[in-house]
């Protein structure tokens, strides 16, 4: 009788577990869908971005990681609406790498998550102080006008120029007293966030086309696209080499040239890596980041 007792409980035990397997292996299957809708790429360098410069900007730990986690939510609410809202045109285009035009995960679930980082977001950004979140939040606003109109206007580099910009303008009013930042760092960010939004376009200029999107990289076709990408970021490094007081360093001088050199490299390997131009706009950013913190240049 014991026997037959252990045998059933038994049975069922290893029933019961093999009823929560499948829904294990589906909740992971989301979540992972979810992490690869929120353009991964883009959230990882803008946070990374943003915390090289509050540590920069002399925030502390406390500061640093609400400001991190604030651009963090910000950025994941934007790709999972991107995501979300061209789900039809990406099944159109067949575009397999996207989770919800290849089924991983619905529309609805993708939606719901942007919303719900933007509610974050809110609040996280006003943390950082009345007029540091606005700004924020005004980039972030853009972004998503940007996803919703924006892209397929002769504006679609407006958007990028503003949240690259607000960037620095996030960091420098925490800061108490709430100073204002430098103008070199906002228009270097400014002019990055072109750069990028030309570098992330290029890529996808033929199948946007095709589904009725032409934004500013669209109507100047893609070679035009090509030959105009290394100006803004070569112009942003410039203007962050001599916009600060005093002569620049013998060192710092290298800057635009070396920049000029990362944005044709990104170039030259966008036929065997579709993402390389975007992926030098982001190195060329790094370089700019990195030469404040290694003059110990603020953002105010």
């Amino acid at each position: 009788m014991d026997a037959e007792v252990d045998q059933g409980t038994s049975t069922r035990g290893a029933a019961s577990g093999n009823a929560q397997t499948p829904a294990r292996a589906r909740l992971l299957g989301v979540g992972r869908a979810l992490a690869l809708s929120c353009h991964p790429g883009p959230v990882v360098a803008v946070t990374t971005l943003t915390l090289a410069l509050a540590v920069t900007a002399g925030h502390g730990v406390g500061r640093c990681l609400l400001l991190t986690a604030a651009v963090l939510t910000g950025q994941l609410s934007v790709g999972w609406c991107n995501d979300a809202y061209d789900a039809g045109r990406d099944a159109v285009n067949g575009r397999r790498d996207k989770p919800v035009a290849a089924g991983s995960v619905g529309q609805g679930t993708v939606w719901r998550a942007a919303f719900g980082a933007l509610a974050l977001c809110v609040p996280l950004s006003l943390a950082c102080g009345a007029l540091a979140g606005t700004a924020h939040l005004i980039a972030v606003g853009a972004a998503w006008a940007y996803n919703l109109r924006l892209k397929a206007t002769s504006l679609s580099w407006l958007p990028y120029a503003i949240g690259f910009a607000s960037l620095p303008a996030l960091v420098s009013l925490s800061l108490p007293g709430g100073p204002w930042p430098a103008w070199w760092v906002v228009t270097a960010g400014a002019l990055l966030g072109v750069g990028a939004h030309l570098a992330d376009v290029l890529p996808d200029i033929r199948a946007d086309l095709a589904t009725g999107v032409r934004g500013l990289p669209h109507r100047l076709g893609a070679t035009g696209s090509r030959l105009l990408l290394p100006v803004p970021l070569v112009a942003a490094s410039a203007v962050l080499t001599l916009g600060p007081p005093g002569h620049p360093a013998a060192g710092a001088l290298l800057l635009p040239p070396v920049a000029g050199a990362v944005a044709v490299a990104g170039l030259l390997l966008d036929r065997r890596h579709a993402k390389a131009p975007f992926v030098a706009a982001v190195a060329v950013a790094a370089l700019d980041v990195g030469l404040l913190m290694a003059h110990g240049t603020g953002v105010t």
